[in-house]
C-alpha cells in the first residue's frame, strides 16, 4: 500500500488541523492505521492508531482528548483531526500502515507516507 500524506500547515497554539492520509490500492481496510511525529532533533514518536476496522483505537498520552484518529474505508483514506494544538505539537507527521493488529512501535510499521510538516506557533 503506498500513502501520502497531507494536510499539515502553521497554523496558532489552540488552533486545529485535520491531517489526511490516503491510500492506494484495494485492500486498505485490511490494514490498521496510525500517525507518528518527528520533532527536530528528536526520535519519531507514536500519536495515534486504530484498527482495520476503525473500531479500537489507542493514542499517546500526550493527545489524548484533543487528538482524533479515524478512517474512511470507503474513501482509502485515514485522518486525524488535532485540537488544541499546542507549540510542542510542532513536528512533520507521518501515516504508517500495518497487515494485523495496531501498533505503537514505529519498528511495527512496514508502509510510510511521506509526511507533513506542522507548525503551531505561540
Amino acid at each position: 500500500v503506498q500513502l501520502q500524506a497531507s494536510g499539515g500547515g502553521l497554523v496558532q497554539a489552540g488552533g486545529s488541523l485535520r491531517l489526511s492520509c490516503a491510500a492506494s490500492g484495494r485492500t486498505f481496510s485490511s490494514y490498521a492505521m496510525a500517525w507518528f511525529r518527528q520533532a527536530p532533533g528528536k526520535e519519531r514518536e507514536f500519536v495515534a492508531a486504530m484498527s482495520a476496522s476503525g473500531g479500537l483505537t489507542t493514542y499517546a498520552n500526550s493527545v489524548k482528548g484533543r487528538f482524533t484518529i479515524s478512517r474512511d474505508n470507503a474513501k482509502n483514506t485515514a485522518y486525524l483531526q488535532m485540537n488544541s494544538l499546542k507549540p510542542e505539537d510542532t513536528a512533520v507527521y507521518y501515516c504508517a500502515a500495518r497487515s494485523g493488529i495496531f501498533l505503537s512501535n514505529v519498528n511495527d510499521y512496514a508502509y510510510w507516507g511521506q509526511g507533513t510538516l506542522v507548525t503551531v506557533s505561540s
